[in-house]
């Protein structure tokens, strides 16, 4: 059991929350939570790449010189891979990267991540945060009583808030996500997770209800 302060905006406890890192994932597998973070890593490369092989290099397929006489080694097209400016051998492709493991899989590892956060007191909870209007100023006041200022944080709230997710969007090493977008890599990237009291209270029952946060 894990006994978790809760703060308010200004860093002062009000409270306490009593949560057992067991009720998220009874067990943490770090191979499985190494497949889904590379999964997640491939879906985002672009595989754009591309270069020429020695068929689109332009130039002429006309032997360099004769076979014989010349003392110098036998030499083909220009467009040889082995000439400056010819194609490649081994040319890269327009190529998708991503693939999916199976969803109760990436379910479990986003459940493991979060325990794995609670097991090493890298969670921080705040008994609300709401914004009558978007304030970049206030959010970076608020992690900086928390301590938070200038550490890499995800900021976890119960559900989409447009005010939040604004305030904190243009502080550099913050990003905001609600409890139904968490995954393993959004969770594991950063070095403290910032949740509301709402948020952690969602997690509980979604693990409970084994309606997972993925």
């Amino acid at each position: 059991m894990v006994s978790l302060p809760i703060y308010n905006k200004s860093g002062a406890e009000v409270g306490k929350y009593e949560i057992d890192p067991a009720e998220i994932a009874p067990k943490v597998s770090a191979q499985l939570l190494h497949d889904v973070v590379v999964m997640y890593q491939a879906n985002r490369r672009m595989g754009t790449h591309k270069t020429k092989d020695r068929g689109e290099v332009r130039g002429t397929t006309k032997k360099m010189y004769r076979q014989k006489g010349t003392g110098n080694a036998r030499a083909g097209s220009r467009r040889s891979p082995l000439r400056r400016g010819g194609g490649h051998v081994f040319a890269l492709r327009n190529r998708d990267y991503s693939y999916r493991l199976p969803r109760k899989a990436v379910q479990a590892a986003t459940r493991m991540a979060i325990a794995k956060k609670l097991e090493a007191a890298d969670v921080v909870v705040i008994d609300e945060l709401a914004f009558s209007h978007p304030k970049t100023k206030e959010m970076a006041g608020i992690l900086k009583s928390l301590g938070l200022g200038g550490t890499s944080t995800l900021v976890t709230t119960a559900a989409l808030d447009a005010n939040v997710y604004k305030s904190a969007r243009n502080i550099d090493r913050v990003t905001v996500s609600p409890v139904s977008d968490l995954n393993a890599l959004a969770v594991l990237s950063p070095r403290k997770l910032l949740v509301t009291k709402a948020a952690l209270d969602a997690i509980k029952d979604r693990s409970a209800r084994k309606s997972d946060v993925a």
